[in-house]
């Protein structure tokens, strides 16, 4: 082979070489690649390996990585919004969310109770390997997403069910006699922690810290009572929750601001007097005209004393007395309900009750004593919405389901421990509809067939947290 063959196939070779290297280059994943419901993704995966530094790297910041989604959401706008709904709709993550669900509703749990639902919620956020502190208040946990400094933003889900034997038949039935998830609680809580799996995703654009309460017994136990006071709402700035509800369609978001839920608390009086024969009445102290008479005083409370564009109800429910009809017995029994939209007004009649029961009793010579069961949490405060965070909660509801799927709601005259909370920080409560009449989703929490259209379950989690989220960069 001469010099010219030799020099031409060297050059001929080279070309050949370097148009081949480009493809043998290893292809780079952003995060945008990665998949929101591959379970072993999240973002401490991509900071993990780096060298540590004053924060865990649990909550290291992914913009610290240089990651170009580190500004997109520096102002939220409605790109924000959709982004996250979109995390929520993926069709895996929408079979995932039902999932969740259907498992706590066929092993539902009572107040104080839930073990497996605490369980399952701990395996669901070890997987995302977000940190949580249990228990508190005996079931419930603490868990939180983002930077591990302020602001702190709370959202809650309440996870117990009700002593009511389910009368819907369909494959997830409740496989526990005479209980029942008959108020939604499995739901909220599959949306909350739908919404942590979205955060977590999301975790480097956090302007703070996001705290999830899963928290037990709302329907009889003052479980949020316990839960502020193994520390929940510790550092916490805000607080915000949902509740489904079958007065409205299928995602449609509703809330007002200021007084929302009534406050809800039941008294029992014990009227003592003195045993006689019915012939010969001036032999005994009456009980029964002592307790007639303070069931129609309690009536003069609310028509009498209240301002009458504040909404207050007293009922006296229940009156039992003697059993036989000739004789005056020594003691009536009568009971019933308070509520109320304000404080105020709640402790107001609380204090009234009893001075009425207590005074018409001696007025008619008779002792008695007024039980509001106190020591049994049965008092529940009116939920009260603070005016900035039902604002806040209006702007993320219209970007998420638009201005038409956003509704004031009047107040109600139910009650929820969420009240608890309201009274320690600014909160916002809000609704979301679960009716569709073509699946049956029509009837009232507390039915033994109350069901969920559970379309909503993206939406819900999508709410929380773009509530979040969007919280921590415009209000912390």
């Amino acid at each position: 082979m001469n010099f010219h063959n030799i020099l031409l196939f060297f050059l001929i070779t080279t070309m050949l070489f370097n148009s081949i290297i480009p493809f043998a280059e290893p292809i780079t994943t952003t995060e945008n690649d990665r998949s929101f419901f591959d379970p072993s993704y999240t973002t401490t995966s991509l900071t993990a390996n780096k060298p540590s530094d004053s924060v865990s790297h649990k909550n290291r910041s992914q913009g610290a990585t240089g990651s170009p989604l580190s500004s997109e959401c520096e102002v939220w706008t409605k790109a924000c919004s959709e982004a996250v709904l979109g995390l929520a709709k993926r069709p895996e993550n929408v079979k995932w969310l039902k999932s969740l669900r259907r498992k706590i509703h066929a092993n539902p749990e009572l107040a104080f109770e839930e073990f497996e639902t605490s369980q399952l919620i701990r395996h669901e956020l070890d997987r995302m390997e977000v940190m949580y502190k249990y228990p508190l208040a005996k079931t419930g946990l603490r868990a939180w997403i983002g930077t591990g400094s302020a602001p702190f933003v709370a959202i809650r889900a309440d996870m117990d069910a009700l002593p009511i034997q389910e009368a819907v038949e369909w494959e997830h039935k409740s496989k526990v006699a005479g209980k029942m998830h008959a108020c939604g609680h499995d739901a909220h809580v599959a949306m909350l922690i739908g919404a942590a799996k979205i955060l977590k995703s999301r975790e480097h654009l956090l302007k703070g810290t996001v705290i999830l309460l899963f928290q037990p017994a709302e329907e009889a136990g003052n479980g949020a009572k316990r839960m502020i006071g193994d520390g929940a709402l510790e550092n916490v700035e805000a607080i915000f929750a949902v509740h489904v509800s079958h007065e409205h369609p299928t995602a449609i978001i509703g809330s007002r601001p200021g007084p929302l839920l009534a406050g809800c608390g039941f008294f029992r009086a014990v009227i003592s007097g003195k045993r006689g024969p019915a012939g010969n009445p001036h032999h005994s102290v009456d009980p029964i005209l002592a307790a007639s008479a303070a069931v129609i005083s309690l009536q003069g409370i609310v028509s009498r004393e209240a301002n009458p564009l504040d909404s207050q109800v007293v009922s006296v429910t229940s009156f039992n007395g003697g059993n036989n009809l000739d004789t005056i017995p020594d003691t009536v029994v009568l009971g019933g309900t308070l509520r109320a939209f304000s404080n105020t007004s709640f402790y107001q009649l609380l204090q009234r009750i009893e001075e009425v029961i207590v005074e018409q009793a001696s007025v008619y010579r008779c002792s008695a004593m007024v039980d509001f069961f106190e020591k049994e949490n049965t008092i529940y405060p009116p939920t009260v919405n603070d005016e900035k965070m039902y604002e806040h909660v209006r702007k993320v509801a219209i970007d998420l389901v638009g201005p038409t799927n956003f509704r004031v709601v009047p107040p109600m005259m139910g009650a929820e421990d969420f009240s608890f909370y309201s009274e320690v920080v600014p909160a916002g409560f809000f609704y979301i509809g679960i009716r569709n009449e073509t699946l049956g989703s029509t009837h009232t929490g507390h039915s033994p067939f109350f069901m969920i259209d559970e379309d909503v379950l993206p939406i819900g989690a999508a709410a929380h947290a773009s509530i979040a989220e969007r919280y921590l960069i415009e209000q912390g």
